[in-house]
């Protein structure tokens, strides 16, 4: 026994000439706003808000920035805006403390390494050996 199974699921179904029900309904809506708008204000103090209308409704109804619906980018940036905020701070060190610890890399033999940038990992025989690596680089430069 056969069964057929469906293809192109994501896909949705044209139904009003080339508008998905989706699509329709944004230019209807946006159609009918910009109709109220017209009636409301007239053509010269509604035309900016009937061009807003108008551009929102066809951007909801065919632009796809990277594949998805603009409503999606809507969504993201509503959530973005009320959602609180998690702000990072990352301690700098002043300049006492940078002089200070420049002072003391010249006191240690003149070799000033930035431990900032230097990854050590796990294995201690490994990194003493990389340690002594650089230094004699910089000590035949």
């Amino acid at each position: 026994m056969q069964f057929k199974v469906p293809q192109f699921l994501d896909i949705e179904d044209k139904i009003f000439g080339p508008f998905t029900f989706k699509e329709f309904v944004y230019l209807a809506g946006g159609a009918g706003l910009c109709f109220v708008l017209y009636k409301l204000l007239g053509l010269v103090l509604g035309a900016i808000p009937i061009l807003a209308v108008a551009g929102l409704s066809i951007a909801l109804a065919r632009y796809r920035p990277n594949n998805k619906p603009f409503i999606n980018m809507i969504e993201a940036g509503f959530n973005y805006l009320t959602q609180s905020k998690l702000y990072i701070w990352k301690r700098r060190l002043k300049k006492v403390e940078k002089a200070d610890s420049e002072k003391q890399n010249k006191m240690a033999g003149g070799k000033n390494i930035n431990r900032e940038t230097v990854r050590l990992g796990g294995n201690k025989l490994r990194d003493l050996a990389w340690s002594l690596d650089v230094l004699d680089l910089n000590k035949h430069q």
